[in-house]
């Protein structure tokens, strides 16, 4: 649990993933710009800083690709200078860091979460689907060059999609990438709830556990199990009571939910994960999208 700061508006990305839980990229781009302006982010940190205690971590993710937004250098000095002990996460899918001015700007950060769902071209576009003048070799390159530049710590995720990515040749080419980037850790994912298309499943552990075996390198570890999260001491049981009693009322997308409840996203999709992984909750897909609503026992 951590505070999420967003940089950009639902869904401003380079990529256009299968598995998103968001949803469809609705401006797929590479070109950077101050897409929610530096000052206003920069009023709601302190304004959260004066009214809650401090969480621990603070992360950039959010609607989109959070390193299309320029001033996020600037945004991560400013946090360095109010809160310096409390330590800043990237999430990001990597497709930015190519550019020396993206590597320069994620500098201040503690931990930066780059993906990487394949190696070749054509699984890439397939998974990813990346606006039109990206690719799979210029993510790789940027994520070799921002490992020689970066002090802190790269957490590597994979997203493994069966159907999509699953095959040995492109676990290979995985591995190759990998040990080129030289992450301090890599961490298998997959599918929790619906994507951005009908017809994806998760891979299961068992399948997870077969490609770290292929791999056989260190520091390559499975994401931890969802419910995990309950265990937390920022995990707040009137959220979830919230987001069940609005179910109990009537069906309700991700972003009604939101709207609904006052909550990013991002923070609603925690207990959804959790809810979903205790039975509480189930995901159907419909007309205007997938809903979620209270699963009869």
């Amino acid at each position: 649990m951590s505070l999420g700061v967003d940089l950009v508006p639902a869904k401003v990305c380079s990529l256009d993933c299968v598995y998103c839980e968001v949803g469809k990229t609705s401006k797929l781009t590479l070109d950077g710009m101050e897409y929610i302006p530096v000052a206003k982010i920069k009023a709601e940190l302190l304004h959260y800083f004066q009214h809650q205690p401090d969480p621990e971590y603070i992360t950039f993710s959010g609607s989109g690709e959070p390193t299309l937004n320029s001033g996020i250098g600037e945004i991560m000095q400013f946090i360095r200078q109010i809160r310096p002990a409390v330590p800043v996460a990237v999430l990001t899918n990597g497709t930015l860091l190519l550019d020396k001015n993206v590597r320069d700007s994620l500098k201040g950060a503690d931990v930066v979460l780059p993906s990487l769902d394949a190696a070749t071209e054509d699984v890439f576009r397939r998974v990813n689907r990346p606006v039109g003048n990206c690719s799979i070799d210029q993510v790789i390159r940027g994520l070799i060059d921002f490992r020689k530049a970066f002090t802190g710590k790269i957490w590597l995720e994979v997203f493994i999609l069966p159907g999509y990515n699953d095959t040995e040749s492109e676990w290979s080419a995985l591995k190759e990438a990998i040990l080129k980037i030289k992450p301090d850790a890599v961490q298998l994912n997959t599918l929790d709830r619906p994507g951005a298309i009908p017809g994806l499943r998760a891979a299961t552990r068992e399948e997870l556990q077969k490609i770290i075996d292929f791999w056989d390198m260190d520091r390559v570890e499975i994401i931890a199990a969802s419910p995990e999260r309950k265990d937390i001491q920022a995990y707040r049981n009137d959220l979830e009571t919230a987001i069940m009693e609005t179910l109990a009322r009537r069906p309700c997308t991700l972003h009604d939910l939101s709207r609904f409840l006052g909550l990013h996203i991002n923070e609603i999709n925690k207990y959804l994960d959790v809810l979903e992984a205790e039975e509480k909750i189930e995901a159907v897909q419909l007309e205007r999208g997938i809903f979620y609503q209270r699963k009869n026992k």
